[in-house]
């Protein structure tokens, strides 16, 4: 009986291993894997991951456990999971430069990184980019040395644009504007798929050659889509401004692009710059006039604004600039939050009877309406306090 069992166990574990899908993942240190991949003549493939990354995850369910993924990578590659932030991956992750989760690494046998790639990938794609690590016209490694002995031709230099973007390599838009110096013709069907998916930001000659034929693009992207790359490139650009001279950029393109809006969005813009500077006396100074010029016709976003500023400022000018929009959204719906804001501000600026009158309607408000007020009753003890 019991050797029944034991083969039993056996032809089990025979049997998981023979219809196993998916990518199969070795084990053993770092140095057992490399002499592993020397010894079958591999490339390894290295999932680095970390253990919070959800992209990470999602593949570990969704990609590699797919049989099509399985049988590619397991005939060709040795496969290994490594979390960058425990054991060995703490040191690798140094070594091999890892920035953001999860970068997908092809490795030689002497522990050099061919080819890579960041973020998450359908099978398709990992597929394919599997294709390019084990291809030397393709990979990251052979290309860009042939790119660094002088090789400029346009396969060679599109191939490199589009590993270094992959790679989420910041100088892939030179290399781009590269291989498009060789295009006599950028409309090409494949070319303007190159230009849609390369240009990120306004600073480059693809994203005047997207803006200048936006009717091209959306005839072959669809105007949804091309509508939110623009976006994809404005936002780009204010991420990386480090000057309000630098948004000149953007509010150019809202001239040219959205002429009847530009007005409007260029000062939504310097809000948002100023906002994500914490700078918060020239967000209260742009706020003011965008509200005079574009009146908020919902009391929240006045309301908003003002606790932003009551929050963050002790500036007499912007708390004066806050309680004007916080003024404006009772007028419009007097009730328990916007008149907590009035309150808090007329005690910031030190006006404590009428911060007072004002805490009493917000508890009465808080009242009628079955909310909680104990934060204005703290307010009214700190102004009962200071007389």
């Amino acid at each position: 009986m019991k050797k029944y069992l034991i083969l039993l166990a056996f032809s089990l574990i025979l049997g998981s291993n023979s219809f196993a899908q998916g990518i199969q993942f070795s084990k053993g240190s770092w140095k057992e894997l490399k002499a592993m991949a020397a010894k079958e003549n591999k490339l390894i493939f290295m999932d680095a991951y970390a253990e919070w990354c959800g992209p990470c995850k999602k593949m570990a369910k969704d990609v590699f456990t797919q049989k099509e993924v399985g049988d590619h990578f397991n005939a060709r590659f040795i496969n290994v999971k490594m979390d960058m932030e425990k054991g060995e991956g703490i040191g690798l992750s140094g070594e091999f430069g890892i920035q953001a989760y999860p970068t997908l690494l092809f490795i030689n046998s002497d522990g050099k990184v061919v080819h890579r790639a960041v973020g998450y990938h359908t099978s398709d794609l990992l597929i394919d980019l599997a294709e390019a690590a084990n291809d030397p016209s393709r990979n990251a490694g052979t290309i860009t040395t042939r790119y660094d002995k002088g090789d400029r031709s346009p396969e060679l230099l599109r191939n490199l644009a589009q590993t270094r973007y992959d790679a989420m390599d910041g100088t892939y838009v030179k290399i781009a504007e590269e291989y498009l110096a060789t295009q006599k013709e950028w409309g090409t069907d494949a070319n303007l798929e190159f230009i849609f998916k390369m240009v990120t930001d306004l600073d480059s000659k693809m994203a005047d050659y997207l803006l200048d034929r936006k009717k091209l693009f959306e005839d072959k992207f669809g105007k949804e889509t091309v509508v939110a790359k623009v976006d994809e490139i404005v936002q780009n650009t204010i991420n990386h401004a480090e000057t309000e001279a630098d948004l000149k950029k953007v509010e150019d393109l809202y001239t040219k692009t959205y002429p009847e809006r530009a007005g409007q969005m260029s000062g939504q813009l310097k809000m948002g710059y100023y906002a994500q500077r914490e700078d918060w006396k020239n967000f209260a100074r742009i706020t003011e006039g965008q509200f005079k010029k574009y009146p908020p016709k919902d009391w929240m976003e006045l309301n908003e604004m003002a606790w932003i500023i009551y929050e963050t400022s002790n500036g007499k000018d912007e708390l004066k600039y806050a309680l004007g929009w916080a003024k404006q959204s009772v007028k419009m719906d007097a009730n328990y939050a916007n008149t907590d804001t009035v309150a808090s501000l007329y005690y910031k600026l030190g006006k404590k009877r009428k911060a007072l009158k004002n805490a009493n309607k917000a508890i009465e408000l808080a009242k009628a309406a079955g909310e909680d007020y104990s934060a204005t009753e703290e307010l009214v003890q700190k102004i009962k306090q200071k007389g």
